[in-house]
């Protein structure tokens, strides 16, 4: 097994971070923030993005994509947390296009992979119901009647939410609020009747949104998959997903991390650089340990989930959960050692913390992936 991304892979990291630093530095989330731009982010970086490839990345050829698979898009992600980049790669292209991928009929597959990967259409998939990621607690209900399903029940934490076209909607048809096991998935539109969308702001400056469904009627045709039997297509979707966003909390940490040692050289006290500081240096050589075993694992993950080996979804939630606890301690230290500046909102460093702290929550924090990592393990 190789710990190192190959040859086609590394090209695709190369040309992501190229783009981003010519073209969304961390100066335009701070622009995007400050002129509460109505999107959440730059239409005309998602056309240049999707003229790239990133919005067929991970889709066969069949479907208009270019099939470069999870670890060409984790690659990419890498270079995306760098700069902070806003667009709906994760959303859209990780998170709901692996759920049509794998739950998806062909025709589904055809018309909606393919428009993704035009540019032609957002999706956003509508699963949290509380502020924790649980994704078997769903009590979104979808009764059967005459004309397909109607569908009631509320949703946060919907990434992408309000501007999405389509919104795929995880509901239960059967059982419990807690059981795998009538699970169903929906593809709703954005226009729906009774469909209520109100986007949310929180720390990171990125976008979610809550949505209300008051008797949405949709059709048959609107099922992804089979009904009651959503979750393990959706499970699988959500490993890309938090794979890839690990991948971007990882380029996220390195950037604090790397921006902080840079500060430590050339910041003098009482005449002394205090990168000279053995304490100073001690707690970097903490931090440098700490990013390396988080490389480890996220590359062992992605080298099992592309193979399709079975213990991929333990090393998925072992790397998300060692690399959230990290970016906490990575930024957390890249504020304090800034001093001063690093709590200004003028100075850079303090908007790698903000997205850190979401994205240790998004798609399962610490707690979560350790216990689940437990129960996949059976220790």
């Amino acid at each position: 097994m190789s710990l190192a991304f190959n040859e086609e892979q590394r090209s695709l990291k190369d040309t992501a971070r190229d783009f981003v630093q010519a073209n969304s530095p961390v100066e335009s989330l701070r622009e995007l923030r400050d002129s509460k731009d109505k999107t959440g982010f730059s239409r005309d970086i998602w056309s240049q993005m999707i003229e790239l490839g990133w919005g067929g990345i991970i889709f066969p050829e069949a479907y208009g994509g270019f099939d470069f698979g999870v670890k060409g898009l984790a690659a990419s992600m890498e270079e995306f947390g760098r700069t902070l980049v806003a667009s709906p790669v994760l959303s859209t292209v990780a998170l709901s296009g692996s759920v049509i991928l794998n739950a998806g009929n062909e025709t589904q597959k055809q018309e909606l992979l393919s428009s993704i990967a035009a540019g032609e259409l957002l999706v956003s998939l509508a699963l949290e119901e509380g502020v924790r990621h649980n994704p078997t607690t769903i009590t979104t209900q979808a009764e059967k009647n005459d004309n397909g399903f109607v569908i009631n029940g509320r949703k946060t934490l919907v990434m992408d939410g309000h501007v999405a076209d389509q919104l795929i909607v995880v509901t239960r048809t059967s059982g419990q609020s807690s059981d795998q096991k009538g699970i169903s998935l929906f593809l709703v539109d954005a226009q729906a009747v009774g469909l209520q969308i109100t986007r949310t702001h929180l720390t990171d400056s990125r976008n979610y949104a809550r949505i209300e469904l008051n008797n949405v009627q949709v059709s048959d045709s609107a099922l992804i998959g089979q009904v009651d039997e959503g979750f393990e297509p959706l499970d699988k979707a959500l490993d890309v997903a938090r794979i890839c966003l690990s991948a971007e909390l990882f380029g996220s940490i390195q950037e604090a991390f790397e921006r902080t040692i840079e500060y430590l050289k050339e910041r003098k006290q009482f005449g002394v650089l205090i990168g000279t500081f053995q304490g100073l240096q001690h707690r970097a050589a903490h931090m440098y340990t700490e990013i390396q075993l988080c490389k480890s694992l996220l590359m062992d993950a992605l080298h099992a989930l592309e193979s399709g080996k079975d213990k991929a979804p333990a090393l998925v939630s072992a790397a998300k959960a060692k690399i959230s606890e990290t970016a906490e301690l990575v930024t957390n230290e890249a504020v304090q050692l800034h001093g001063g500046i690093g709590v200004t909102d003028e100075f850079e460093i303090g908007f790698f913390l903000k997205r850190a702290r979401v994205a240790q929550l998004l798609l399962g924090d610490a707690h979560f992936h350790y216990g689940r990592y437990a129960t996949l393990e059976k220790f």
